[in-house]
């Protein structure tokens, strides 16, 4: 037998293999390769993670929350006046005007939380962003029907109030960067600037300012989303 014939016999053997080869379970049904990818890893979010760029990531996110907090919890005209301020704290003039995606209510709505466990009652916080779920609650106790005059629902264990609370801060601020791309190397860097500001609801008066800035470099390859 010369060696052709013996290449072609080898040939058709290891084809006649594949194709009897068992496909793994997950192909067997549907024929389309859904394999499990690597499991799940919980990580620290005051550290930088296995995917990380140069955009606003957990652990500036964290660090920048707790100086801010620690900053206004020092500051006399929020923490210390005789009765406590009513602050307003979300995201409605809170403004990303920078070249990062993200969603601002994941800085306010820790700021808030954070602020208003550490400041045990200096500050009283107003959820302005409830308020129709309160207005809501607040007609049905009120709302008579029937011929007795019964209220939709009863008026619960609070007293009640005239109206609801106005604010006498409310948290403002911004969101930029700065850009710059080395077309040789494919480096990126981007610097960061996040303000707040609280501002007096009657007078307009920036009570207390806060920035936060940084600036990271690396090849911009990472998807914020």
């Amino acid at each position: 037998m010369n060696i052709t014939v013996k290449l072609f016999f080898l040939a058709l053997f290891a084809l006649l293999w594949a194709g009897c080869a068992t496909p793994p379970p997950y192909v067997q049904s549907t024929g389309v390769d859904s394999s499990p990818g690597r499991p799940t890893v919980y990580e620290d979010v005051n550290s930088p993670g296995q995917v990380a760029g140069i955009g606003l990531e957990s652990q500036d996110l964290a660090s920048m929350t707790d100086a801010m907090v620690g900053d206004m919890l020092a500051t006399p005209v929020l923490a210390n006046r005789k009765i406590s301020p009513r602050i307003i704290i979300d995201s409605e003039y809170f403004r990303n005007e920078s070249s990062t995606r993200i969603n601002k209510n994941i800085i306010t709505d820790r700021l808030r939380v954070n602020l208003n466990r550490a400041s045990q009652g200096r500050m009283v916080f107003v959820g302005r962003h409830y308020s129709d779920m309160v207005e809501k609650e607040r007609e049905l106790k009120r709302t008579k029907q029937g011929a007795e005059g019964a209220t939709v629902v009863d008026a619960g264990t609070l007293e009640k109030t005239k109206s609801t609370y106005g604010g006498d801060f409310r948290l403002g601020g911004r969101i930029t960067t700065l850009d710059a791309v080395n077309t040789v190397s494919g480096l990126a860097s981007r610097t960061h600037q996040i303000i707040y500001e609280m501002v007096d609801l009657e007078t307009g008066e920036i009570v207390w300012s806060g920035i936060y800035d940084f600036k990271k470099t690396a090849r911009d390859d990472i998807i914020y989303r």
